[in-house]
């Protein structure tokens, strides 16, 4: 992953009504903040909502790449699904038990990505957000609360 990036985390059980505040969200990280380089999960609504923004951002920018994060390493050789540029499997995961690659693998992508957009009403999310907020204090990372 190249340029700018942004991580998406959120509720698995996101409303369908943020999308379009998720869309605005997303124009404003290509256009103001120069992200050219998403990456998103695949275990809820919020991260197939944010997939699906970027599938369609990407018909206006087709300069931008969307990556599934794969936090399991059975995950990491896997074909990209449709409208996926690839997939992002974090080192270092391999030595994390299954039951943490999750929660560690979000915590990478908050150490290494510029920006976080994530969706309030989360409730196993939360401590990943209290710590990028506590980077963001820090100047290591842009978060975006929706």
């Amino acid at each position: 992953m190249n340029g700018k990036t942004c991580f998406f985390i959120g509720s698995r059980h996101a409303p369908s009504s943020i999308q379009p505040q998720l869309a605005e969200a997303v124009d404003k990280h290509i256009i103001e903040y120069g992200v050219t380089s998403f990456t998103v999960g695949h275990y809820g609504s919020f991260d197939s909502l944010a997939a699906g923004v970027l599938r369609e951002a990407k018909k206006q920018y087709s300069y931008i790449k969307l990556y599934l994060l794969a936090p399991y390493a059975l995950n990491q050789n896997r074909e990209a699904p449709e409208g996926f540029d690839g997939t992002f499997y974090p080192e270092g995961l391999e030595k994390v038990p299954m039951r943490y690659a999750i929660v560690q693998a979000n915590r990478y992508m908050v150490q290494n990505s510029n920006y976080l957009i994530s969706y309030s009403g989360m409730v196993n999310s939360g401590k990943i957000v209290e710590y990028a907020q506590g980077r963001e204090k820090k100047g290591l990372i842009k978060v975006t609360l929706l």
